[in-house]
């Protein structure tokens, strides 16, 4: 589960947790970027979210929260998947939320992060229609692509910003 986490909330918690129970996954990771290609400046620095998403999962021990990007100098997705896959000889399931489903065809590499692991999309509140019929979704539908239901959180980290 990639993102700025910023913050981190519940909703994160939420989405790890079910998909642990859902898929049987032995482990989370939070992969914390530094800056989104898709976002403007993060307004907690990574130190700071860190630190937070450490606070939020203190319980839940199969969460690791990671900062990868020193390590395989890039921000992108599929880097980060080919590194994981480098690194450990296991299946990797990419969890994004419904919202990110919209907007995944403009990832860098996007076909190629559905060839190399498998797409958990989490339904968001007021994403699922746009989702659904998202260029990604029509594309990958059949292709190690699953939409998940689950009750939601009504939370999210831009809501929490605008705070």
């Amino acid at each position: 589960m990639g993102g700025t986490f910023d913050p981190p909330h519940i909703g994160h918690l939420a989405i790890s947790t079910s998909a642990k129970k859902k898929f049987k996954l032995d482990r989370i990771i939070w992969a914390i970027t530094k800056k989104s290609p898709f976002k403007k400046k993060s307004k907690l620095n990574l130190k700071e979210r860190v630190k937070l998403s450490k606070k939020i999962i203190k319980f839940n021990k199969f969460i690791k929260i990671k900062y990868f990007e020193d390590k395989i100098k890039s921000n992108r997705t599929i880097n980060l998947i080919n590194y994981i896959k480098t690194k450990n000889n296991c299946k990797i399931f990419l969890i994004i939320g419904a919202d990110s489903l919209v907007e995944f065809h403009k990832w860098h590499k996007w076909k190629l992060i559905s060839q190399k692991c498998n797409i958990l999309v989490f339904d968001r509140q007021g994403y699922k229609v746009q989702s659904l019929k998202s260029i990604a979704f029509k594309h990958l539908r059949q292709k190690n692509l699953k939409f998940v239901n689950f009750k939601k959180v009504n939370i999210s980290s831009s809501k929490i910003r605008k705070i």
